[in-house]
């Protein structure tokens, strides 16, 4: 597979990893800051509130970091599998590759580049060509994830406020 193509397909796959990243842990950490939430409406609240602060400053390191990572895990994953003569070793190397750049960060980065592994691998399945436009338009989906729950911020306020 070309470089070119290859980039633009773990730019697609960034784009859909990072967006489920930020979901899930908005879901998992509702308050990053540890205060008590009393009842299932603020806990909904907190977690449509948090989850585009929560985009805003993983995506990025997602797209440069996440997506260079991933190359290089792939490619040591190749290459290693390669001069062993096994191909069933090479998701094995990736991922543990993968695991490894994932904790500069531990728990954060390290979540994100799990997610960013699984979301890699399943897709990769439909041996699908992506060119420069798909990763253009996949950048769409983070930014439709953070309209909607900013959306949703709005309206809540909107409720509140009259």
């Amino acid at each position: 597979m070309g470089g070119g193509q290859n980039f633009f397909k773990k730019n697609y796959f960034a784009s859909i990893s990072g967006s489920i990243y930020a979901i899930l842990l908005g879901l998992i950490l509702p308050n990053p800051f540890g205060g008590a939430i009393a009842s299932i409406p603020n806990y909904l609240f907190a977690v449509v509130s948090v989850t585009p602060i929560y985009l805003m400053y993983s995506f990025p390191a997602i797209l440069i970091y996440g997506v260079l990572a991933s190359i290089i895990s792939d490619k040591i994953g190749q290459f290693i599998s390669a001069k062993i003569e096994n191909d069933k070793s090479e998701i094995w190397i990736s991922g543990i590759t993968h695991i490894v750049f994932g904790l500069i960060l531990l728990f954060y980065s390290l979540g994100a580049s799990i997610l960013f592994f699984i979301t890699d691998r399943v897709l990769q399945k439909n041996n699908k060509k992506y060119e420069l436009l798909q990763a253009i338009k996949s950048l769409g989906i983070p930014l439709a994830v953070w309209l909607i729950y900013m959306g949703i911020v709005y309206i809540e306020h909107l409720l509140n406020v009259s």
